[in-house]
């Protein structure tokens, strides 16, 4: 299977961009006595002057769909220093995830008021918390605190003045972005509008790069920064957001990649660099009023009549199943997992159950695997679904001509919430009463531990080394053991990746920072950062993707790129986001088994057993190298 290599994006610095077409001076309004003139831009052809029509006029219309829309948006956050040998490394980190109503925070004069709360604190990051009060999220217990109006400011270039009577615009080239066509204009703001009162006549408006889609004229992607004065310029920072095409002529902020450099720094060294998720467009909760819902059942039939008696085991197996269920479709609906039914979650699935045939061990119901959408690092096991953090996932991404250490890697992560499972490690069974998941309003949502104790996760860490000792499954311990090695190098710059929001961490506790499953440590081979043939652990979104409006998981299928130097293996680290686009397609209508013929008759075929509970199970699989899709495993002796 091949993992993402980001290739850094080409992003451009705002004097850069300015001085494509105008002089820096100009633009801003600062530096000198006598004002400069503005040069002249470039003239268009109609065929670009049309295009950008449509895109002004498309881009308002994205601007009122995205009002109207609440979803979930995750920032993670490194803060970098310099490192010899790989340049730079994570010196501390922070994570933001919010539920946010757009329509309360794109439009208002919140940027301004923004503007001078971050002139009083000039901590990195600033742009993202500092806001009029807000506290949102998923709970406070979640460290949820987020900055909408900042952030608004990534989402669209300009929300009321993006038009030809505020800004230049000048063509650069076509290009194509994945199966995109695209049309590429710089935009500059026209620095004799006044623009916000009492401020600088360009502060607070868009200045850099533009793609635009050559079919409908959608702007796909844009990257720049917001101009100012001199004195407040240092306070905005450099990001490159990238759009979804995810309903027809319908492209939504998916991504949005953000950094800036070090001035001081005589390496370049970046300054933080910070990537943005949004995800759940299409998100609903219960109105506040709203205390009961109708729901009308479909397809089903009653067999009260033949159905058996439930024993008390029955009983007690099926409250904490309803329990399962119920946490498990509030996580769905609150956007904090993906959509079910994915290809990989059904690998994930496969691996799963191959560890239990790999040691005999029969459970009552089958096992489930789930992703959840966010970066820390974590998994948890809610009755008998588990659930691995997509930060989990991708970091463990690591190429290889078999597709084995990955594997080692997922097994080892699925065994610790097995052997939870096995050892009756269960949920909570309150959540069985469905009352108490009833989250009230958009914008606070009722926090659900669901954490082991330690003891308990002592016990699941020893129990899942002997899952692991299994001879198909033994090389999985030296694999997550190099893994463990890794993460040990980056751990103290690492407190918000470590901190998991819902489940069980890596890492202990913050105090405590070994891992649970530090014993396999040990066992793998010694952690060689100069060694380039030896890759522990990969950047974040190295291998999975996501439709942010159907919130289902894509794998990515990248160009192997090779490892030249230390400096290219970023373990766990922040990359910028390059984004393969492609034009909506209609999923295909659903088959109605009423209008399929029916197949012509066979001989009838002998009937087989059912599978044996201690035999691997068909469709498990370890990715493939190459092809980024699951292959079944080589037959066992």
């Amino acid at each position: 299977m091949v993992f993402r290599k980001h290739p850094l994006a080409t992003l451009l610095s705002a004097a850069l961009l300015i001085s494509t077409s105008l002089p820096a001076n100009a633009v801003l309004g600062i530096g000198g006595k006598k004002k400069k003139e503005e040069a002249p831009a470039r003239k268009l052809t109609p065929a670009q002057n049309a295009l950008l029509d449509k895109a002004i006029a498309r881009e308002a219309a994205t601007v009122k769909v995205i009002k109207e829309r609440t979803p979930l948006l995750e920032i993670y956050i490194q803060n970098m220093r310099p490192e010899p040998g790989v340049v730079q490394v994570p010196e501390s980190d922070e994570q933001y995830l919010t539920r946010i109503d757009f329509g309360k925070h794109i439009g208002e004069d919140s940027f301004a008021r923004n503007d001078i709360k971050a002139k009083e604190d000039h901590k990195i990051g600033s742009l993202f918390k500092h806001t009029l009060g807000f506290a949102g999220g998923l709970g406070n217990g979640l460290r949820l605190q987020f900055n909408p109006a900042g952030f608004a400011r990534m989402l669209v270039m300009d929300d009321e003045d993006f038009s030809r009577s505020y800004y230049n615009f000048g063509y650069v080239r076509n290009e194509f972005l994945g199966n995109v066509p695209t049309a590429v204009f710089d935009v500059t703001p026209i620095a004799n509008k006044s623009i916000i009162p009492g401020n600088s006549k360009l502060a607070g408006k868009f200045i850099g790069r533009i793609w635009v889609e050559t079919h409908n004229g959608n702007v796909v992607r844009f990257d720049g920064n917001v101009s100012g004065t001199e004195k407040d310029f240092k306070e905005y920072y450099h990001f490159d957001s990238w759009r979804t095409n995810v309903q027809p002529d319908l492209w939504l902020p998916n991504s949005i990649y953000v950094e800036e450099t070090d001035p001081k720094s005589p390496t370049k060294t970046l300054q933080f660099k910070a990537i943005n998720h949004i995800w759940g467009y299409v998100l609903k909760v219960p109105e506040k009023e709203a205390e009961n819902t109708s729901v009308e059942v479909e397809g089903a039939t009653d067999v009260s009549n033949d159905a058996q008696d439930v024993s008390p085991l029955g009983a007690q197996r099926a409250w904490v199943q309803q329990a399962e269920d119920n946490v498990i479709e509030r996580l769905f609906e609150a956007g904090l997992l993906d959509a079910p039914g994915s290809e990989f979650d059904k690998t994930l699935e496969a691996l799963a159950s191959n560890i239990l045939a790999y040691n005999n061990i029969t459970v009552s119901r089958p096992i489930r695997v789930r992703t959840l959408m966010t970066e820390p690092l974590e998994s948890l096991a809610v009755g008998n679904t588990i659930i691995l953090s997509k930060g989990l996932i991708d970091t463990t991404g690591i190429v290889t001509q078999d597709g084995a250490q990955q594997a080692g890697d997922l097994n080892a992560a699925l065994a610790f919430q097995l052997a939870h499972i096995i050892l009756g490690h269960r949920l909570d069974t309150k959540y069985a009463f469905n009352d108490r998941l009833i989250f009230p309003d958009t914008t606070s949502f009722k926090h659900i531990p669901m954490h082991h104790t330690d003891a308990d996760n002592e016990a699941a860490a020893k129990k899942a080394i002997e899952l692991l000792n299994a001879k198909e499954l033994v090389d999985s311990q030296k694999y997550f053991g190099l893994y463990l090695a890794q993460l040990r190098a980056r751990v103290d710059g690492l407190k918000a990746l470590n901190n998991p929001m819902i489940g069980d961490g890596i890492v202990k506790n913050e105090k405590d920072s070994a891992f649970w499953m530090q014993a396999l440590v040990p066992k793998a081979d010694k952690l060689e950062m100069n060694d380039l043939k030896q890759q522990a652990a990969v950047p974040l979104s190295s291998y999975l993707r996501f439709d942010p409006w159907t919130d289902k998981l894509i794998p990515l299928h990248s160009a192997f790129e090779p490892i030249l130097s230390p400096a290219d293996k970023m373990p766990f680290e922040v990359e910028p986001v390059y984004l393969k686009l492609s034009y909506y397609k209609a999923p295909a209508p659903p088959v109605d088994p009423a209008t399929t013929p029916a197949p012509a008759p066979t001989a009838a075929a002998p009937a087989t057993a059912a599978p044996d509970a201690a035999q691997p199970a068909a469709t498990a699989a370890a990715p493939d190298a190459t092809t980024g899709t699951a292959t079944p495993p080589a037959p066992q002796n």
